[in-house]
């Protein structure tokens, strides 16, 4: 089969066939350049899909996903961003591997097609030519003769007429004879010419048209297998990403069966776990025998000799606050809670305003203690701020005792990459240094000297912040586990009762007809006892370590409970900053501490050798 034999006459439509064909290719190109726009839009949501529910770093979101269930979620978008990949992978390929080199084919395609109808045209053209040429030779045969004949009936006329003179015969003779003499070139033209085109049109027919149109059928006949390889590349570009997506579906699945739910309960004890002991029975407090309440109001850290058995008793019973932390509570209620008195005018003593009351004077009632902890404008901890939290100390002195244990745990790993960060960084410049100084030609060692000392500085500073933690960690190591079940149980008591106390402190207040304390002042003697009973429970406990030292700028006789007396000019040891309430704790001789108003002292903080900071 050949178009050259069986469509010898069907040039204009095989034109039109052609350019339908192209115009199909160019369809074809179009659709796949619309799939890898698809393929690049849905690869782009899903990596925006992705992006969107990944965990935000440095925030609580990022904390949860030590679950295991957070962590297959976070493998599962982890996937889906590969798996995004592998339809960017589709894209690039279908674009590479087939809209380029289709559309480069279109273009060579169309220039070929153009040159093959270009020669059909001009064998067309010189086909008509010598049609044309033939029908001017025969046209121009037909005339002579025709011509011939009148010439010669014309002679034959003269001939015969007597009258016509002899000359005029024999010119009629002659001009018959020049015509007939045209008719016979003129048909040996007219024989030339159609022999000549007869040629031409059987080398047409039979050989410049089919070889025309054969290669116009190979041309289409390539167009055809082109898109046919084309829709099996286009198939293949989608069968080769699959076994990666299938494996990016596998990593899911994978991510899936990793989910070890006993493993996220554990984490979520260790998360919440306070280190604290659940609070002991109740004593039956028996009512047929006269109540103890011998403790006087008088003083909240009475004589520790001879302390009375602790009981429950009254609306309290049942009600215990077991997870507030000890320590705190204690120094809440041992702490000066009156603003600290301003630095005097000048260095005499008798200028010194001593704020707070002097100890030889009557105590004021536990209850007036309790209104005035939680209605006192200054900055002093209550205890709801205390459970709701707030701004967090840098010992982490707010959080339970395992929590705080994980947390200075975590702040001592970070400071020791952070000082291996800085020791490599100085390591580094050390070998520049020397470098430097065997080849002064490629830099200046001096210039390295002060980044060097910044470095050293640096690291100095994170050591010293390293042993400040490791010691606030030793401290919850160490404590925490010599306390004995006894004194656990206290706590809880201890922690219950102090709950109960502050919280229902001004409604009882109310609830009494005179103003005065019934029930609720058993509470507050027994409260007392506690008290008295927990600072002999952390008696034997290693002290605070100092922090620092100071000096005292001013004397500062210190009347209140909780404070301490200071000689202008004498050497302390400072064992806590000023939290904001404008009192130091400081330590004299390893065996007396207290506060002292931070104005009336200027503090050299370990941290800090190289310089003085004083609070004014």
């Amino acid at each position: 089969m050949s178009w050259g034999t069986e469509l010898w006459d069907q040039f204009d439509n095989l034109e039109k066939h052609t350019q339908w064909g192209i115009d199909i290719l160019e369809k074809y190109i179009k659709f796949v350049k619309e799939r890898t726009d698809i393929e690049l839009s849905y690869a782009k949501q899903l990596r925006n899909l992705s992006k969107k529910y990944q965990p935000k770093k440095n925030s609580k979101e990022e904390e949860e996903y030590k679950y295991t269930a957070c962590k297959a979620f976070l493998s599962t978008l982890n996937e889906m961003n590969d798996y995004a990949g592998q339809h960017e992978v589709i894209s690039e390929n279908m674009t590479s591997q087939i809209t380029v080199d289709l559309m480069r084919y279109v273009q060579e395609l169309k220039q070929e097609r153009k040159s093959n109808f270009h020669d059909g045209r001009k064998a067309q053209q010189h086909i008509e030519t010598c049609w044309k040429q033939l029908e001017s030779s025969k046209r121009r045969f037909e005339r002579d003769c025709k011509e011939a004949d009148r010439a010669q009936q014309y002679f034959e006329k003269m001939d015969a007429d007597i009258n016509v003179t002899k000359a005029d015969v024999e010119k009629a003779r002659q001009q018959a004879q020049l015509r007939h003499q045209m008719a016979e070139d003129s048909k040996a033209e007219y024989s030339s010419i159609l022999q000549r085109f007869n040629q031409e049109q059987w080398e047409y027919y039979h050989t410049h048209i089919p070889n025309i149109f054969q290669k116009i059928q190979e041309m289409e006949e390539r167009r055809i297998v082109r898109i046919g390889e084309s829709m099996k590349t286009y198939a293949e570009v989608d069968r080769q990403v699959i076994p990666i997506i299938g494996k990016c579906l596998d990593g899911i699945v994978k991510a899936a069966e990793s989910i070890d739910q006993k493993n996220d309960s554990q984490l979520v004890v260790e998360a919440y776990k306070s280190g604290f002991e659940p609070p002991g029975d109740i004593e039956f407090e028996d009512y047929t025998q006269p109540m103890k309440r011998t403790v006087s109001e008088n003083s909240l850290s009475s004589s520790k000799e001879g302390k009375p058995e602790l009981k429950f008793g009254g609306k309290s019973r049942g009600k215990l606050w077991p997870f507030i932390k000890k320590n705190k509570l204690v120094s809440l209620l041992t702490s000066p809670h009156q603003p600290p008195p301003p630095p005097p005018a000048s260095a005499s003593p008798s200028a010194v305003p001593n704020g707070p009351q002097s100890p030889k004077q009557q105590k004021e009632p536990l209850s007036h203690r309790f209104n005035e902890f939680m209605t006192s404008k200054p900055k002093i901890h209550c205890f709801r701020s205390l459970k709701r939290g707030g701004a967090t100390p840098e010992d982490f002195s707010n959080l339970p005792p395992e929590q705080r244990r994980k947390k200075l745990q975590q702040k001592v790993d970070d400071l020791n990459k952070e000082i291996q960060k800085e020791t490599d960084q100085r390591d580094a410049i050390t070998k520049m240094k020397d470098v430097y100084l065997k080849n002064p030609q490629m830099g200046d060692p001096a210039s390295l000297d002060h980044k060097l000392a910044e470095v050293t500085q640096n690291i100095e500073r994170l050591r010293l912040e390293t042993q400040k933690f490791e010691a606030w960690l030793a401290e919850v190591e160490g404590r925490l586990p010599a306390r004995s079940e006894q004194a656990r149980r206290q706590s809880g008591m201890y922690d219950g009762q102090t709950h109960q106390t502050v919280t229902n402190c001004a409604q009882d207040r109310e609830s009494s007809p005179d103003g005065s304390y019934t029930e609720e002042q058993s509470q507050e003697s027994e409260l007392k006892v506690l008290a008295t009973d927990f600072d002999d429970e952390f008696d034997d406990e290693e002290p605070l370590p100092a922090i620092g030292t100071c000096k005292a700028l001013y004397t500062f006789e210190g009347q209140n409970e909780g404070t301490i007396s200071v000689v202008e000019g004498e050497m302390l040891s400072v064992i806590e900053e000023d939290k904001g309430d404008g009192w130091t704790r400081i330590r004299r001789n390893e065996d007396e501490e207290g506060y002292v108003p931070t104005s009336y002292v200027e503090v050299y903080l370990d941290k800090n050798a190289k310089g003085a900071k004083t609070y004014i």
